[in-house]
């Protein structure tokens, strides 16, 4: 089955289930994070695993299923995990979701992550609105055949992060005495974490947060022209910065104890495009 056939099957698929629900707003929410779903109105659960071209997520604290329902008087279409590349998967398959929002009539996209803070003035539980991103994962999803349906051979990834919707989100936090950082999250392949060496090259060459996710879900986003806001929970202080070991179970802490922030930053940002 090309990619093309699995992404229109599955947003078919999905189509089929959503009922009244016409989702404007796209969620793509990361490590420890997911729980802002659990709380839309209205809702209707997917698993991944029903979905035709759908991946289940092998990651813990990822619950790999899709909810539309309703929060601040916006629908919206939330995944509750992700497929990473370290997964084995190749880009093209794990960015299949944003295409099939796409298809979906989704032309915004909110996605989250859980990072590693590279800049020193980040601290654990710090909030980062992505203004850019490097790819350094070594792939690329747009490798292989152009799918013309969405975009072109060769987009443009000048401004792929929406200056004016993040500007506008970084106002409203502000307004409300919610520290909002701005920064470069740059991506490596993984599954392990980075050394103190490449967390050093990363300084030098201008990110300000590392991850190994959401750049490839951007690319396609701007590939098919939708507008990206994206956001990172600083987990975790990335490796050398501190003298202390790393754990995926200190990432689910920590986004934990932040949730509430992490909560109203997203609802201020649903609330931002309300009113558009």
């Amino acid at each position: 089955m090309n990619l093309l056939t699995r992404i229109e099957e599955s947003a078919a698929y999905i189509r089929s289930k959503l009922g009244a629900l016409q989702p404007t707003v796209g969620l793509i929410l990361g490590s420890g994070l997911g729980a802002y779903a659990d709380d839309l109105e209205d809702q209707v659960v997917i698993p991944y695993g029903e979905i035709p071209g759908f991946h289940a997520s092998t990651v813990v604290g990822h619950k790999g299923q899709l909810v539309a329902g309703r929060r601040g008087g916006m629908t919206v279409l939330a995944m509750q995990g992700r497929s990473h590349y370290y997964e084995g998967y190749t880009q093209a398959e794990i960015t299949i979701p944003v295409r099939v929002m796409k298809r979906l009539g989704i032309d915004t996209l909110i996605i989250t992550n859980a990072a590693g803070g590279v800049n020193h003035a980040f601290a654990e539980g710090a909030l980062m609105a992505i203004r850019d991103h490097i790819n350094f994962s070594g792939q690329n999803p747009l490798i292989g055949l152009n799918l013309g349906e969405f975009g072109p051979r060769f987009p443009a990834m000048t401004k792929v992060y929406d200056q004016s919707l993040r500007a506008r989100v970084l106002a409203r936090a502000k307004a409300e005495g919610i520290t909002l950082n701005e920064g470069v999250y740059m991506m490596f392949s993984g599954p392990n974490y980075e050394t103190p060496a490449e967390i050093h090259f990363a300084r030098a060459i201008g990110a300000d947060a590392v991850g190994m996710s959401t750049v490839p879900e951007v690319i396609v986003a701007a590939h098919a022209d939708m507008r990206v806001l994206g956001i990172s929970c600083i987990t975790n202080m990335a490796a050398g910065m501190l003298d202390e070991h790393l754990s995926h179970q200190d990432v689910e802490a920590v986004a934990g104890r932040v949730r509430g922030t992490f909560v109203r930053v997203l609802d201020l940002a649903l609330a931002t495009i309300k009113e558009e």
